[in-house]
């Protein structure tokens, strides 16, 4: 059964000498906007909940090559790997096994443009050149969407001279020959709380089979966002789920627009706190439930 009613949430999160998400055209600084204030794009984000989802037993069709639950190296060798898929012939059907077998397929959607293979095996752009009609050209529209996270108030960011006091490579004339100190940099927001938002639409719910029970696993994911995300550029315990609110309204369409749901949430951050104070103007009829990020053990999650 798919979604019962639309739902939008939102997540606030601190971040605290760290890098939650480098900009690689910037030379890996922490996103920043013309105005200064932090961002960490949706794409990461999503990277993110396909990780969590991913750790609590869901089957991820997009997988992060150093999180691979399986043997295939690309999105092509999973999508033909599926023997339903290969099986069947007609696009749509194949749509809506994908949807059925991977989370995140039915949830953010999914492009399939994958070229023909010729007899020895290498893309081909010409059907007639490879004598096969068997290439795939399938979009699938998700019910989920998330916004990109912009901090609150501007953010500093602090850079930092590293260096490299090991030779990559032995000396042969000289192997106590010490080879010159490798200069880098490292990139850090002091300190910053982040928003986000983001909602799930009935209508293409009902075309992917995303359920009321794919919900309440995302929610899990949100809550849990940062466990098992760590690295020298965000340390554990660096970032943190302060709330997520999730609304889920009365009626299909939404008893208000998303946009008027997430102008109900403030943040105060002018307090001197490490936690910023997380309120919601209330909307007739329309109760959000609040959420603070939780730990691995209270769901038991491995």
């Amino acid at each position: 059964m798919s979604l019962t009613n639309k739902i939008d949430f939102a997540m606030v999160f601190t971040v605290k000498k760290a890098n939650p998400n480098g900009d690689p055209l910037n030379g890996n600084r922490p996103r920043i906007d013309y105005d200064g204030y932090g961002e960490v794009s949706d794409v990461c984000l999503k990277r993110k909940l396909r990780n969590r989802l991913q750790d609590l037993g869901e089957a991820i069709f997009v997988q992060s090559d150093n999180n691979r639950r399986d043997d295939y190296r690309s999105l092509n060798a999973r999508f033909e790997g599926n023997k339903e898929i290969k099986g069947e012939g007609d696009k749509e059907k194949k749509a809506k096994i994908a949807c059925k077998t991977w989370f995140d397929v039915r949830a953010f959607g999914q492009v399939f443009a994958f070229k023909a293979k010729n007899k020895k095996g290498k893309n081909s752009d010409s059907e007639e050149e490879s004598g096969e009609s068997d290439s795939v050209s399938i979009g699938v529209r998700g019910p989920v969407t998330i916004q990109s996270a912009v901090s609150v108030e501007t953010v500093v960011i602090s850079s930092l001279q590293i260096t490299k006091s090991v030779n990559l490579e032995t000396d042969k004339n000289d192997p106590a020959k010490r080879a010159p100190d490798t200069m880098g940099m490292k990139h850090r927001v002091d300190f910053g709380v982040y928003k986000t938002f983001g909602s799930i639409n009935y209508q293409l719910a009902e075309k992917t089979g995303f359920s009321d029970a794919d919900a309440d696993k995302l929610l899990d994911a949100l809550k849990t966002l940062f466990v098992n995300d760590a690295s020298a550029a965000r340390p554990d315990g660096s970032m943190e789920i302060v709330k997520v609110i999730w609304w889920k309204h009365n009626c299909k369409i939404g008893q208000y627009s998303s946009a008027t749901v997430h102008r109900s949430l403030k943040i105060d951050v002018s307090e001197n706190s490490i936690l910023p104070k997380v309120t919601i103007e209330p909307l007739a009829g329309l109760k959000p439930e609040m959420y603070d990020g939780e730990s691995l053990c209270e769901k038991k999650h491995e």
